[in-house]
């Protein structure tokens, strides 16, 4: 049964959340650039730190540019104070997040990024707080108050913190020309890594690819289909170029007495979907979902060189 107050309460929240992100939207000014520039040509890492909630959004934060191509990690505060200082070094950059600028922690490792002039980039709702007046560039957070009712639980304050560290790690990936093959060669683990398999990581390809020329009769075409066991064949031309693809399903629509006998150009599907080694397993299987088709022909430099099939793809985790 649906509670009246909790949703205008929900709705509240969502509102107030909203408010604080278009806020901070229009307070974009150049230290963003700024910040941006420092972060891109550090020759070491992007130490991220924060205590609290604050911390578990830089946490967040770290990870995030770690994956899109910013090499990052996140420092406690605390623990810094207690030798993990010892993990950021003068080619380093720190960002460090306070929303009321004044987090007691944060002081050694604010001492130590100035005595060694390592770049701080301040993320506070505070410009005139200790970590706002300490930081080589202020990144400013709304100051609207939070979402929670009594005004003290961060909420509206860390939303919008987790944007301006999205908005810092797409920009950097943009900068830098970030590609699906690199967020690959990061994320090789689970749904999300099976996706960004290339298609040439699955297809069946050499013996395997089920082919045969267009002089042939359905009779060799049915033994092809038969020993490669992947539902096709591919029929090709004199130059090795596909032409044509037999399903089970063209089979099916052929049935009749003679069908040995017939030229497998008569019974072929023309011009059939294919792709390309380079392409995604995720682009592949977009492709047989739409098309309702179970196979595609992998082409390189106009030649079948492989076969993809959505089992190979449901096997990987990536259908």
């Amino acid at each position: 049964m649906t509670n009246d107050k909790d949703l205008q309460s929900a709705r509240r929240t969502i509102d107030k959340e909203i408010e604080a992100i278009r806020m901070m939207e229009e307070e974009l000014n150049g230290n963003l650039s700024q910040a941006l520039d420092v972060m891109q040509s550090t020759k070491g890492r992007v130490i991220v730190t924060g205590m609290g909630k604050s911390g578990h959004v830089g946490s967040k934060i770290a990870a995030t540019l770690a994956s899109t191509g910013t090499p990052s990690f996140f420092v406690h505060p605390g623990e810094a104070s207690h030798g993990d200082l010892g993990m950021v070094t003068e080619n380093d950059v720190v960002l460090a997040i306070s929303n009321s600028g004044e987090t007691k922690e944060l002081s050694d490792i604010i001492t130590y990024c100035k005595r060694y002039g390592i770049p701080l980039i301040a993320i506070t709702k505070n410009p005139n707080s200790t970590l706002g007046r300490m930081g080589d560039i202020l990144l400013k957070l709304p100051d609207d108050g939070e979402a929670c009712p009594l005004g003290l639980a961060p909420t509206s304050s860390t939303t919008a913190t987790i944007v301006l560290g999205d908005i810092l790690a797409i920009c950097l990936l943009e900068r830098k020309g970030f590609s699906k093959t690199d967020f690959k060669q990061r994320h090789p683990g689970g749904k999300l890594g099976s996706f960004l398999q290339k298609v040439s990581d699955l297809m069946h390809k050499g013996d395997e690819i089920p082919l045969v020329y267009d002089t042939a009769l359905m009779q060799e075409a049915l033994l092809m289909m038969t020993s490669k066991m992947l539902g096709c064949v591919g029929i090709i031309d004199k130059d090795r170029h596909l032409i044509g693809i037999i399903t089970d399903g063209d089979l099916r629509r052929n049935l009749s007495a003679d069908l040995a006998t017939k030229k497998v150009t008569d019974v072929m599907t023309k011009n059939p979907k294919i792709t390309t080694p380079d392409t995604l397993v995720a682009e592949a299987v977009k492709i047989m979902n739409e098309k309702k088709i179970t196979q595609l022909f992998v082409i390189d430099n106009e030649h079948p060189v492989g076969v993809i099939h959505l089992h190979n793809c449901l096997q990987a985790g990536a259908a």
